[in-house]
């Protein structure tokens, strides 16, 4: 069985890191051996099976051409000591160095684009890099269509896995609103943080947690602070239990001005938890909520409608149960193990 290597930046916590260390778990069980190639730190925040190579051929470049040159270096001699791996890079940035790295040499070459498209910022060079796949996996239909023509014809919409350990919360539920997220400009946790302040006006005793770290805390703190809120935003860092710690709260908010597909949503969402996200590009939002069925969908940077959906949700437990329990079926749908053969799939089965 070939071995699969997974290419990412670095594996602090976050969603592509999460995707990447259940689907490499779950192919080490089945006893197909894997690699976690990190171009750029040596971070491990979630757990991954013993048997697991974790490769680092590099450290944040800050711009150093000579880092990078480093960085090529050592990919190229890890691929060429794994003649007969699968390259699946994890990211755009990890499938631009592979392209180079591997190049004259002959290796099953996946992509799996995991953020939206069209905010990279060099495309031509991204686009390039990724006619050389032999597959580009999508996460969203209108994230495919952002694709020239030459990346459609190879591309297919693989969603996120899902393998949340705790159950879906059934007892009453505690006056906390949950968020979990890098704490960087995509999230706009400052939009949250305006429509908490206008929630929270006429809906005393909730309390608002941020889970996540970023370069931003320091400007949240103080907007939270302007809007007279920081005695009820609590700013929780990353959490390798997340999901034990938001599972009794009364909602889940997304939200982001863009995503590919948020997998603390679909975790939330596995949960019965009542979600609240923007409507956002790629469409990630859209593909899983059924906006009033199994929870809200809210526009793009809408402080009030934002503010208002939250209002429904503390009015009205009973209705956010309903969602919640709707949502929970995304659960057997996303399974890990189902996402794994689908991407398994896409290698004309030598992994098999």
């Amino acid at each position: 069985m070939e071995k699969i290597v997974f290419v990412i930046p670095d594996m602090p916590g976050g969603g592509t890191e999460r995707v990447v260390a259940l689907l490499a778990n779950e192919y080490s069980r089945r006893g197909i051996p894997v690699a976690i190639l990190l171009f750029a730190g040596n971070e491990k925040a979630y757990p991954l099976d013993s048997r697991i190579e974790v490769v680092s051929v590099g450290a944040p470049s800050g711009g150093s051409l000579s880092e990078r040159l480093g960085r090529l270096r050592r990919m190229r001699r890890f691929y060429r000591e794994n003649r007969n791996c699968q390259i699946w890079a994890f990211s755009a940035m990890g499938a631009v160095f592979s392209a180079v790295a591997a190049f004259g040499q002959k290796h099953f070459f996946l992509v799996s684009e995991r953020n939206d498209p069209t905010r990279y910022e060099h495309r031509q060079i991204r686009d390039l890099c990724y006619r050389r796949a032999k597959v580009v996996v999508c996460q969203t239909v209108d994230g495919l269509k952002s694709f020239p023509a030459g990346i459609r014809r190879k591309s297919v919409v693989i969603p996120n896995p899902l393998e949340p350990k705790e159950e879906p919360y059934t007892g009453e539920r505690e006056k906390r609103i949950v968020a979990v997220g890098r704490l960087n400009a995509q999230k706009n946790h400052k939009l949250l943080l305006r429509a908490f302040a206008a929630f929270a006006k006429s809906h005393s005793g909730y309390v608002l947690e941020l889970y996540g770290q970023g370069e931003l805390e320091a400007e949240l703190r103080a907007l939270a602070a302007e809007l007279e809120i920081d005695k009820n935003v609590i700013f929780k860092g990353f959490s390798s239990h997340v999901l034990s710690d938001i599972r009794a709260a009364a909602m889940y908010v997304l939200s982001s001005d863009y995503e590919g597909i948020s997998n603390s949503m679909l975790e939330a969402m596995a949960l019965g938890l009542p979600v609240i996200a923007t409507d956002c590009p790629i469409g990630g939002s859209r593909m899983y909520i059924r906006d009033g069925e199994n929870g809200f969908l809210v526009p793009v940077g809408d402080k009030e409608a934002l503010a208002r959906a939250m209002g429904r949700l503390a009015q009205n437990p009973a209705l956010g149960e309903r969602l919640g329990a709707e949502a929970v079926k995304l659960r057997d749908e996303l399974a890990t193990a189902k996402i794994a053969d689908r991407f398994l799939s896409l290698t004309g089965g030598n992994n098999e």
